[in-house]
């Protein structure tokens, strides 16, 4: 199994975080990417690999240009005011406001943020290049024939809309490797989302599409963040109609609902008969995860990846979310072993 990471991702790491009212040492952090990387090792997975340049052609085939141009120049906007915290929106365009992009940049930050968790800092635009990188540089692996890779992806990316940024996400990694498997010649790509938060992002990004079927296993999004979309409901627009499909669970939620959900997510999967398959790989569903609530075991993520292989696709794996730092090595290496265990 080949890895693509890169040291890059310490270029974006906030001082702090707004969560139960008071700033915290954010959850997202560097020691995340150095615990998979430690348990890859310890696993015998050896083999990572640096990412090729980005094309920013192909970004802008899931995100908007204005969105783009936004996120390489909000740092800039920001120092040039002499402000000495980092770059955090205080205001955003709600019901009955007008949808016009400001020229501040207090203004630009809340026309592009979904949530005010997620500061910009002077390496972010850095980093989330080089994290959406690996995820191309993955994907073409798998393209070129590769039966499995895995993007060690960071910031991850689900939560990053075609113009929004937030939940720790800048670009879309996941969404930009579908797109690449497309234009490299797939018909047709499945993204399967098992991070404990639903994917808005990309739900957002393939809507009204059929050339890319998204399904996510999340919590309730009446309990949950982003608690805006992920309601199982939504299941896509126009051409999109039947091509978007949401399992949202209950606080508490064990492994064998879980699993029953996957099972039921998979056969979806099989029915669109993709010719690959994007998995958004968040390890918060974990137990201790302290920013979640379902009740998964180390051991269930060794089961869950050998059922993916059963769908004997090209996948990929793109890291997402996780946030329990001393295990997430180990259950994030867990699905990859599982899956090559199983294949």
């Amino acid at each position: 199994m080949k890895t693509v990471c890169s040291s890059l991702h310490r270029k974006h790491f906030p001082t702090g975080e707004l969560a139960g009212g008071v700033l915290v040492r954010p959850y997202e952090c560097p020691e995340r990417w150095d615990y998979i990387v430690s348990s890859l090792k310890n696993s015998g997975h050896h083999a990572l690999i640096e990412p090729d340049t980005l094309d920013l052609t192909l970004v802008k085939k899931v995100h908007t240009e204005a969105f783009i141009d936004f996120l390489q120049v909000a740092w800039s906007q920001w120092a040039e005011l002499g402000l000495a915290g980092e770059a955090i929106p205080t205001v955003f365009p709600a019901r009955r406001m007008q949808q016009r992009e400001p020229t501040h940049i207090d203004g630009r930050l809340g026309y592009y943020a979904m949530a005010i968790e997620t500061a910009i800092t002077s390496g972010t635009w850095q980093a989330a290049v080089s994290s959406a990188a690996c995820a191309v540089t993955a994907q073409k692996l798998v393209t070129g024939g590769e039966s499995m890779a895995f993007s060690l992806c960071r910031p991850p990316g689900h939560h990053a809309a075609s113009d929004l940024y937030g939940g720790y996400c800048f670009l879309n990694n996941a969404a930009i490797a579908a797109q690449g498997f497309l234009d490299d010649g797939a018909s047709r790509v499945a993204i399967v989302d098992v991070d404990f938060h639903h994917g808005n992002g990309t739900q957002d990004i393939f809507y009204q599409r059929d050339d890319v079927l998204f399904i996510s296993l999340h919590g309730e999004p009446q309990q949950a963040f982003p608690h805006f979309l992920g309601y199982a409901d939504e299941t896509g627009e126009g051409v999109g109609d039947g091509y978007n499909i949401n399992y949202p669970m209950s606080p508490g939620t064990g492994y064998s609902q879980w699993r029953d959900a996957l099972r039921h997510a998979l056969d979806n999967v099989q029915k669109y008969a993709p010719d690959a398959l994007v998995v958004s790989l968040g390890v918060d569903t974990f137990e201790k995860d302290p920013i979640s609530f379902f009740k998964l075991k180390s051991d269930d993520f060794t089961d869950y990846g050998a059922m993916m292989a059963g769908l004997a696709l090209p996948t990929l794996f793109v890291m997402e979310g996780g946030y329990a730092v001393e295990e997430i090595g180990v259950n994030t290496v867990n699905v990859l072993d599982g899956y090559l265990a199983a294949r």
